[in-house]
């Protein structure tokens, strides 16, 4: 679908190498663009080869050039790149690449048609624009991490940087608008992504309800406050998933445990004192985890294992898309578009390997 266009990144870590795979899977030409010592997710996670696992997860389909853009040759050749591409995307803080030459006023100069997005945790102006932040900041300046919360109100520490991906999600959907708007006017466009910002668009729901009631934990049968939408633990000490939020998905379960005198008690509530809660919590944790697996597959009733990352590679949903495939280059690798099929797929660069190359054809 991207063949043909041609990005510029200048990213580092993980939104913006996220975002520029995702690219990468559509068939755009992915030319990395790294300091002398690299991407410093190249030594983030170190993997049993000596690569940072952060940076082998999101760099493969990419080319590699070293570049110290501090330097006046640096500068040259990195402008000389973007003059014949159709997309920069950068993730320094705000200003860096102004004071390197690189913002978009002087990008625009050698190529007015660029499509150009910037990266940050809290956007290019304003109150918080030049303090250091990671993923967990995002998240909690943001309300997000608000919503993930222990019985005792503690908020829960992810293990996954959601606001980082997301960030890598919103500044695609800009990057690929933009290409839009230049097959329609003819014309390149600046694209600021507030990560912060972004985590904050997912909570209109909990706005308003907020708003309306003062509860700040959004819609109340999706925070898990009714029975027949809830986490329930099996014999085994593993988790099940029950969204059973349409009637005839609750029905289907309760018919399918031969009690139907649960029907009615769909939406009450996820409390000891109901006593319908309490047996639908005895009757999960009567049976194994892998007999209530079983039982998602069969009875229609919106039910799903709580799957830990080693067991999603062999799991007959993962396994039949190849969601999850061993690499030719001896690792694992997780696909971005599961029903996209490309030509070829070459490994995460080494750094610098694509520099004669790149030279090569910028200099003709």
């Amino acid at each position: 679908m991207l063949k043909g266009i041609k990005v510029i990144d200048f990213t580092n870590y993980l939104p913006g190498p996220f975002a520029t795979l995702r690219l990468a899977e559509m068939g755009a030409e992915i030319i990395k663009v790294e300091s002398p010592e690299g991407d410093p997710a190249r030594n983030t996670g170190i993997s049993k080869q000596g690569t940072g696992l952060v940076f082998l997860a999101n760099n493969r389909q990419k080319k590699s050039i070293t570049l110290n853009l501090k330097e006046k040759k640096g500068l040259e050749t990195a402008l000389k790149l973007i003059a014949s591409a159709d997309v920069v995307i950068e993730s320094f803080r705000p200003g860096v690449m102004e004071k390197l030459g690189l913002g978009y006023e002087a990008v625009r100069k050698v190529n007015s048609n660029i499509v150009y997005c910037s990266i940050s945790g809290y956007g290019q102006n304003g109150l918080l624009s030049k303090l250091g932040n990671h993923d967990l900041n995002y998240m909690a300046l943001s309300g997000v991490l608000a919503q993930l919360k222990d019985k005792t109100g503690k908020p829960v520490h992810p293990s996954i940087t959601i606001a980082d991906y997301l960030g890598g999600f919103a500044a695609n959907e800009r990057i690929l608008a933009g290409l839009v708007l230049r097959s329609l006017k003819e014309q390149g466009s600046y694209h600021s992504i507030s990560i912060t910002d972004q985590l904050v668009s997912l909570l209109g729901n909990h706005v308003m309800v907020e708003r309306e009631t003062g509860e700040g934990t959004g819609i109340n049968v999706l925070n898990g406050s009714i029975i027949s939408y809830a986490i329930y633990e099996t014999s085994d000490g593993r988790y099940m998933s029950l969204a059973a939020l349409e009637p005839k998905f609750w029905r289907n379960f309760c018919l399918a445990q031969r009690r139907e005198d649960w029907v009615g008690g769909q939406f009450s509530k996820t409390e000891d004192a109901n006593p319908i809660f309490k047996e639908v919590t005895a009757l999960f944790k009567s049976k194994t985890f892998y007999e209530w697996t079983e039982f998602s597959q069969k009875v229609d009733c919106c039910i799903a294992p709580v799957l830990e990352i080693g067991e999603l590679s062999e799991n007959p949903y993962f396994k039949e898309k190849e969601l999850i495939f061993a690499s030719s280059w001896g690792d694992f690798q997780v696909k971005m578009h599961s029903d996209l099929e490309q030509e070829s797929i070459t490994p995460p660069p080494n750094k610098g390997e694509h520099r004669d190359e790149i030279i090569n054809n910028i200099f003709i």
